[in-house]
């Protein structure tokens, strides 16, 4: 089922044109990486697939709907958000439990599974051990993964994250890549994710949506690879990432 379908969007930035009829499109059960040298416009394309940024013209539809015919539910972690002062109340723990109350009611009794859910996203950040600590004594990059837990446990449908492996050592980045693939390709969920490690992942995606700048300098290429077929579109030499 298509989650997104992004057609022949362009935008704009202070007038000057930073993305130029870019297509792709996304499907549940994909796990699909966003790639492209800094100032790419990366983020940019990520904004503006989720309507945060506006585009000069072009579509992008992105389904009402989970396969289930569930309304569905997208997850996106920008970079870097983590913004918890140290008075924050919550435990690591309680944060992310918190994530697993939105589908069912906030009123419902937590079950066995969900617990194991809670347990499984600390994990696969590497934060499982500082469970019992309070949010607000960690370290930026630790509150960052624990947000990246809790989008985990709220069980979206589609993933979008933006670097989410900066400050993971190797092992933990290859447990959250190992649970990606497994949420894509067993329950069917999709995944966007912005990288700079494509070689570190490539073994577990489907897709790679790579941004460069053509030989002529003046314009990047957006480049979709798949086994299954490669189109080329244009996008401007400036960008914002």
């Amino acid at each position: 089922m298509r989650y997104i379908d992004v057609q022949n969007v362009t935008f704009q930035y202070e007038g000057e044109p930073v993305l130029e009829n870019v297509s792709f499109s996304l499907d549940s059960g994909e796990f699909v990486t966003l790639t492209g040298e800094n100032g790419a416009a990366k983020s940019t394309l990520v904004k503006v697939t989720l309507g945060i940024l506006k585009p000069k013209s072009g579509k992008v539809i992105i389904a009402r709907e989970d396969t289930q015919n569930r309304k569905l539910r997208i997850a996106y972690v920008p970079q870097q958000i983590s913004s918890f002062n140290a008075g924050f109340p919550s435990t690591v723990h309680e944060f992310v439990r918190s994530g697993r109350y939105p589908r069912e009611g906030w009123f419902r009794k937590l079950q066995k599974h969900d617990e194991e859910h809670v347990k499984v996203a600390l994990e696969s950040v590497g934060m499982w051990d500082y469970r019992n600590k309070k949010i607000g004594d960690l370290s930026g990059g630790q509150k960052q993964r624990v947000i990246i837990a809790r989008t985990f446990a709220s069980d979206p449908d589609l993933f979008v994250l933006d670097e989410p492996t900066v400050g993971m050592d190797d092992a933990t980045t290859a447990a959250f890549y190992e649970l990606m693939s497994h949420s894509a390709h067993v329950h069917g969920k999709s995944v966007l994710m912005v990288t700079h490690d494509p070689e570190d992942v490539k073994k577990y995606v489907d897709r790679d949506i790579h941004l460069a700048r053509d030989k002529n300098g003046k314009f990047a290429c957006f480049e979709l690879h798949s086994q299954k077929d490669t189109s080329v579109v244009t996008e401007r030499e400036r960008g914002i990432n």
